[in-house]
């Protein structure tokens, strides 16, 4: 049995230990928020925070999140999450949205854990998630949004 807490719900999953995460959220749980797209932890569609940490759900097997505390896009709530989803709806950032849920994540990383980065280090942190309608300066300029509002 993995035991998992998921956006403040807690669940015995009886599942392969070596499944990955987002197959257990999507297939088990009904969370679809997370995406899969590349299987190999590339692209940052399927991110959710594992324990307050970014972490690609489609090449973390359940055994190494038992007893974690997950927070997937259904369950982005907070200060953070509230100023950089407020910041992604006022700058009109998703076109296609496929990889808006893991690129919101890892905004929300970032800036829990540096509410003021530098315009390179939103860059950084922000190009690790691939957005195959190009909308990178409308993302980096909400991530700057969102840090604005949070001082």
């Amino acid at each position: 049995m993995i035991s998992l807490t998921v956006n403040g719900e807690s669940h015995e999953l009886d599942l392969d230990p070596q499944m990955p995460l987002l197959w257990a959220l999507r297939d088990h749980l009904g969370l679809t928020g997370a995406k899969y797209s590349c299987g190999i932890a590339q692209c940052g569609a399927c991110l959710v925070l594992v324990n307050d940490m970014a972490m690609p759900a489609c090449v973390v097997p359940l055994e190494d999140v038992d007893g974690a505390t997950i927070t997937t896009i259904e369950g982005a709530k907070g200060r953070v999450a509230d100023a950089v989803i407020g910041a992604w709806i006022a700058r009109d950032v998703s076109q296609c949205g496929y990889c808006q849920p893991g690129q919101i994540i890892r905004a929300i990383d970032l800036l829990s854990q540096n509410a003021d980065p530098s315009d390179d280090e939103i860059a950084q942190a922000m190009d690790a998630n691939l957005c195959r309608c190009g909308a990178y300066q409308r993302i980096r300029d909400a991530v700057r949004d969102a840090a604005t509002a949070l001082a």
